[in-house]
């Protein structure tokens, strides 16, 4: 084994903490902090060398959200001058150029990488562990307090296998397992019964999305073959995604609306 891959391994042979994803979320915010403190404290030729650094990365970052900007640049030409007659039908058109223009599915793609949806929900109240989470006591004398029962609808996939009862933290109840939602297309005006592929994204927390908690504001990716939605290839759309619209665990049913 290489010398520097000890982590990786570990990894491998016994997982990462539960929190793991958490902290790493904390670690990437408190990293705008450490960056701007340095950069107030440093001077001299090593200010110089990091403003250059940080300048190229505004720069990159920029030119990124720039493209998910980018449409349809279409203007008149007066420069260009055609050579000889032109004919009585083109005399009344202007001269037109067509900057490049990335196709529909190109910005889905890279819209649905940078995260950004645009949600009939945008801002949800969160969810706060105390009421997501209720103490679960376990052990021989019921002592023991780690565990952890989901009081909210869950997803699970058929794909699941659950942990040993005795090793399992968080335990996700039967009768809260949900795998259908009432989608509605806000185009066509109409709500159709499809099955739940997996849970994008719990606004309320990355340890949700994980888990597959559905709350309010949850994106959902959900499977839409028997809609006989077609991309511009002529390909069937299998997944789409949507946000559930009400309380889950209040009304007994998932109610969403199809992000098109």
């Amino acid at each position: 084994m290489p010398q520097h891959e000890h982590m990786e391994r570990h990894k491998k042979l016994h997982g990462v903490r539960m929190d793991q994803m958490e902290r790493d979320r904390k670690r990437e915010a408190r990293r705008a902090h450490k960056i701007s403190q340095f950069a107030q404290k440093s001077f001299g030729l090593r200010a110089k060398l990091f403003n250059q650094k940080r300048f190229k990365e505004k720069a990159a970052m920029k030119k990124t959200l720039a493209l998910h900007q980018q449409g349809s640049n279409k203007h008149a030409n007066d420069e260009k001058m055609t050579d000889g007659a032109v004919p009585a039908y083109l005399l009344d058109r202007e001269e037109v150029s067509r900057a490049k223009v990335l196709s529909n599915t190109v910005k889905q793609k890279r819209k649905e990488k940078a995260g950004k949806w645009t949600v009939p929900i945008p801002k949800v109240k969160p969810v706060a562990d105390d009421e997501m989470f209720r103490q679960f006591k376990s052990g021989k004398r019921q002592k023991k307090n780690w565990k952890r029962m989901i009081t909210k609808v869950t997803f699970v996939g058929d794909a699941y296998t659950r942990k040993a009862p005795k090793y399992e933290r968080f335990i996700r109840p039967t009768g809260l397992r949900f795998k259908k939602a009432h989608v509605t297309h806000p185009e066509l005006k109409t709500t159709f019964c499809l099955d739940i592929l997996g849970v994008k994204k719990n606004p309320s927390s990355s340890l949700y999305t994980n888990l597959g908690v559905i709350t309010k504001g949850t994106i959902v990716e959900v499977n839409v073959s028997e809609l006989g939605l077609v991309t511009q290839s002529g390909k069937v759309v299998w997944g789409k995604y949507a946000q559930v619209t009400n309380h889950p665990e209040m009304d007994g049913c998932i109610n969403a609306v199809l992000l098109v």
